[in-house]
């Protein structure tokens, strides 16, 4: 498959503050990838580095095979890691034949890209009048104008009521489904589940997963357990080796499975304890379960 974006071993700091830190991972054509995690947890830093709006301390990234400039690279990507700015009192096709002009560009993609993006009946209207949902959707269109290998999009439902969020998604995977590949930077988990095949998860600047969604949420699942004595409980379940994180909330503990294991086996090692278990269930953890334990339940 052929590699679009490698990052190796990548920091930036500013002064004190390590903002990314030893960041590796690859973009594969054709994919969807997701970099989710918290505010300040890098995710702006990074996509700024490799379209070479900030510099970065140490480490390095290429483009395609390498062979070319990053210059030269970056006319096959389009990128919104901004909010939209337009010419307000100029049309919406005014301003993406402006845009083609300053990328030196045909306009061969300006009917195409506006009828993406459901705004071609609004063509003619003054970007002032836009709707902020539509603004952000403007400028996808005009992300699209180069008719980009990669579309490298920083938080582009932020601030959207839900139709506008709505609008975007179903977006995105109209220019995925045509064969676009695009990194998204999220902190939102359910974007990145209902959109992304892929997913970089970052905490403070450095990855905690990297990889397909669907291969993190085929976790071995987690049990929900109940006893009289919950701490004697939480400390077998601590000292038996299976769980990789143990998490206890009103009297409930859930206990994260590292290898597989049987709700029946479970019961008849805590019996054997003498850990008579009031409520046992098996679940399997969700995107949001498995993006709460890597962080150490921080709030996205």
């Amino acid at each position: 498959m052929e590699t679009i974006l490698t990052i190796n071993n990548l920091t930036k700091k500013f002064g004190a503050l390590t903002a990314v830190k030893d960041l590796s991972f690859t973009i594969e054509k054709g994919n969807v990838y997701g970099l989710l995690g918290p505010n300040g947890s890098g995710k702006s830093t990074t996509l700024g580095i490799v379209l070479n709006v900030v510099n970065k301390t140490s480490g390095d990234f290429h483009w395609f095979d390498g062979n070319v400039s990053t210059h030269d690279a970056l006319k096959k990507v389009g990128a919104i890691i901004e909010r939209p700015n337009f010419y307000p009192y100029m049309s919406a096709i005014q301003n993406l034949r402006l845009v083609c002009k300053i990328k030196e560009v045909k306009t061969n993609k300006i009917e195409e890209s506006l009828r993406l993006v459901g705004l071609w009946d609004r063509r003619d209207s003054n970007f002032s009048t836009y709707s902020l949902g539509m603004k952000q959707r403007l400028a996808i269109a005009s992300a699209l104008l180069n008719d980009p290998e990669i579309l490298i999009l920083d938080e582009p439902t932020n601030g959207l009521d839900p139709q506008g969020i709505h609008q975007i998604r179903e977006i995105i995977k109209k220019i995925a489904a045509g064969g676009t590949t695009i990194l998204l930077a999220s902190h939102l988990l359910d974007e990145v589940e209902k959109v992304c095949s892929h997913v970089v998860i970052l905490r403070k600047g450095e990855k905690l997963y990297s990889g397909r969604v669907d291969q993190m949420v085929a976790s071995h699942g987690f049990f929900e357990l109940k006893a009289s004595d919950p701490k004697a409980l939480e400390s077998i379940l601590e000292n038996s080796g299976y769980f990789t994180n143990i998490q206890t909330e009103n009297g409930l503990i859930r206990a994260f499975l590292k290898e597989p294991l049987e709700a029946n086996s479970l019961n008849e090692m805590m019996f054997q304890k003498g850990i008579v278990l009031s409520h046992l269930v098996k679940r399997q953890a969700s995107l949001e379960e498995q993006f709460l334990t890597l962080t150490n339940k921080q709030t996205v």
